[in-house]
């Protein structure tokens, strides 16, 4: 009778480790990033003043670490073994307070808890970050900004920025470096407006 009970216990054991052991196989996704903004190609004047770039607002489906694909326009679906490396709003705040700090001409820049004395804010929406299938595959980024006058909360202008890059080769390299040059266009034209409207 004790025999027959270690036996058992042995098994099951044996049964949680063979279990632990696969799942501890199982591959860990493919982890992607945003490039870094590099100094923008659209020249702009400078400014001297003070930029705070809020995280952006987003979608449920936007607002993970998912890389979204729409393989008809209703329908949304994330890509298979990848994501990105921090959640989607995070980076693209993140590489956009880069992309204003390479261009070297505002006269600050920052995120929510640094203690600056903010002038305006960069207000974003992430509206599409993905690539869509029809007609063809095609990375395709576009975010609403509202510069935001901080100290009076009136809104000095409003914008939509989109750029759609095709999507070079298969798989899940090629569908984010078309996410990355999408994305760096949109940036690019987010600072060189906002620099030459403040």
């Amino acid at each position: 009778m004790v025999v027959r009970a270690a036996t058992r216990l042995t098994m099951l054991a044996l049964a949680g480790w063979t279990l632990s052991a696969c799942a501890s196989l199982k591959e860990a996704p493919a982890t992607f990033e945003l490039s870094a903004p590099p100094p923008a190609s659209q020249r702009a004047s400078a400014t001297r003043a003070q930029i705070l770039i809020p995280e952006p607002t987003a979608t449920k489906a936007l607002d993970s670490q998912q890389i979204v694909v729409k393989p008809t326009p209703q329908t949304i679906e994330s890509l298979g073994a990848s994501q990105w490396s921090d959640r989607l709003p995070r980076l693209v705040q993140l590489r956009t307070l880069q992309a204003f700090q390479n261009t070297g001409r505002v006269g600050a820049v920052g995120v929510p808890g640094q203690g600056l004395a903010i002038d305006y804010q960069v207000v974003m929406e992430l509206r599409r970050f993905e690539v869509a299938f029809e007609p063809g595959a095609a990375a395709v980024v576009e975010i609403a900004v509202k510069a935001l006058n901080d100290k009076t909360g009136v809104v000095r202008d409003t914008r939509i920025f989109r750029a759609v890059v095709p999507v070079a080769g298969a798989g899940s390299p090629a569908y984010v470096a078309a996410l990355d040059t999408a994305f760096g266009q949109v940036a690019d034209e987010i600072v060189a407006w906002t620099i030459r409207l403040l």
